[in-house]
């Protein structure tokens, strides 16, 4: 994938400077963990947005956007951040969308991740 791609799904400055501070190897095994933990904050996003409850959609949004950011996804950060703000104008138009690009991106971002990191390794 050219860099400007993976640019607009990872946060390629934030990975290479934790690359730099704690080696990939290390900065892997978070994500691991992460990618555990994902399936768990996809599925609270989604059963939120089902029993339209507006709040916990978007505390869970919150959550799920530092979990994100902490590992680099750039993509999945931004969408969550979007979908954490319920005050905002556009919120009610454009939330279900915003969602829906975290369910379909999340698994394929983190692979483009891993794949990352792994080759930095």
């Amino acid at each position: 994938m050219a860099t400007t791609q993976l640019d607009s799904i990872l946060d390629l400055n934030t990975l290479e400077q934790y690359i730099s501070a704690i080696g990939a190897g290390t900065l892997l095994k978070s994500v691991v963990l992460f990618e555990q933990l994902m399936p768990e904050y996809v599925s609270s996003l989604v059963k939120a947005e089902d029993v339209n409850d507006k709040d916990t959609l978007c505390a869970e949004a919150h959550k799920f956007k530092g979990a994100a950011g902490s590992v680099g996804l750039k993509r999945i950060q931004r969408f969550a951040q979007l979908l954490q703000h319920s005050e905002d104008a556009n919120w009610d138009a454009d939330h279900k969308t915003w969602l829906a690009e975290i369910v379909e991106h999340a698994a394929k971002d983190l692979q483009q991740l891993k794949a990352y990191l792994e080759a930095k390794a």
